[in-house]
């Protein structure tokens, strides 16, 4: 007769540059409102720079509830709390102890640039969480270990580091404890799997989900002849982003032209991407991404027949290509919509991440 597996306790705090004293995520979304946004920006009379705001608390939210929701098989995931920068303090004070007596793991997952924000704390900090029993997971990308100056301060504390960049920086490396878990991976859709329900008939366009930032001579380009080709079968957005509750509503389309990256003349981000393929996969829509260097995953992707690829600055092959995933079935957007909501969200990679990360003490 086999022996049940044991199931491993987890808790998750996760920090959040919108969060302030720990607290149940929950609790945390339930009290978002604009009055917050506007203590936060600098001109609260600027309508466009309120704007921005509420999009970046919208994009940090979704972090929070893809993550509140995060599952897997043989583990049991506590109920998740937030912490701003102004909580960093209490929870390395609160006394965590050094496994709780049931055996619960304390996991601390921080993303982005965010342990910039903490400055030359950032490492005091970080120390503590370990003396204090938390593992540390960084989910880093944007080329945080060149760009980010507290990276290798940071560093000898981690347990699990999912980075966009390859290869690592030097001093990164060298900092890195003999136990920490590295896997190269990009940043992929914050969104909770299934949340968006599959469309079964949506509107037979192209969407373009762009920034200011990314619209390069190249790009422009590109989406002036999409416009001449298409007509209105194309719809172009690239003033910065969307809501959280556009995405899941009212871009409900066949697919999606997604740029792939924005630093490809740097050799480690030169197999990056954004996570616009990948959020477009989890609504149910075909993503189109230029190859414009090797693309990492997303060529393997490609191979499965999970995203449609094009050859760089090759306008004939990119009208193509659109015009290919405009024709998918919906058994094709179907089989794209499983597999991205399954394995291509933030949530899903982290928990992945900790599963496969033994719970015995790290080495250090």
């Amino acid at each position: 007769m086999n022996a049940v597996a044991a199931v491993r306790s987890v808790r998750v705090t996760h920090y959040c540059p919108w969060a302030a004293r720990k607290e149940p995520a929950d609790s945390f979304l339930g009290g978002l409102s604009d009055a917050g946004i506007m203590e936060r920006v600098a001109r609260p009379d600027d309508a466009e720079l309120v704007r921005m705001a509420r999009l970046d608390r919208d994009w940090h939210a979704e972090n929070v509830r893809s993550l509140a929701a995060i599952s897997a098989d043989g583990l049991e995931f506590e109920r998740m709390d937030v912490v701003g920068a102004t909580g960093m303090r209490d929870l390395v004070g609160s006394g965590a102890p050094r496994r709780a007596a049931d055996g619960t793991e304390d996991w601390f997952v921080v993303t982005g640039q965010h342990p910039q924000a903490l400055g030359s704390l950032a490492a005091p900090l970080f120390r503590a969480l370990t003396r204090a029993g938390y593992r540390i997971l960084y989910y880093a990308f944007d080329e945080a270990s060149r760009t980010m100056p507290v990276c290798a301060a940071i560093a000898p504390f981690l347990t699990v580091l999912i980075h966009d960049e390859a290869p690592l920086s030097e001093a990164v490396c060298r900092a890195l404890p003999r136990g920490c878990r590295t896997i190269h991976r990009s940043w992929v859709a914050n969104l909770t799997p299934f949340q968006a329900p599959f469309v079964d008939a949506p509107e037979r366009r192209i969407l373009f989900l762009g920034s200011k930032l990314g619209m390069t001579p190249h790009r422009s380009r590109q989406i002036a002849h999409l416009s001449r080709h298409f007509s209105d079968r194309f719809v172009a957005i690239s003033d910065h982003s969307v809501s959280v509750a556009d995405q899941r509503g009212s871009l409900r389309y066949s697919a999606a032209f997604c740029p792939e990256g924005r630093k490809f003349t740097t050799p480690s981000m030169a197999a990056t991407h954004t996570d616009r393929p990948f959020w477009s996969g989890c609504l149910g829509m075909i993503p189109v991404s230029e190859d414009s260097k090797t693309g990492g995953r997303l060529e393997s992707l490609h191979r499965s027949g999970l995203i449609i690829r094009y050859p760089w600055a090759d306008l004939a092959a990119l009208t193509s290509a659109c015009e290919h995933a405009l024709e998918a079935d919906t058994a094709s957007r179907r089989a794209v919509y499983d597999h991205f909501n399954r394995e291509e969200t933030v949530g899903a990679v982290i928990a992945a991440a900790i599963a496969a990360t033994p719970p015995e003490a790290d080495a250090r």
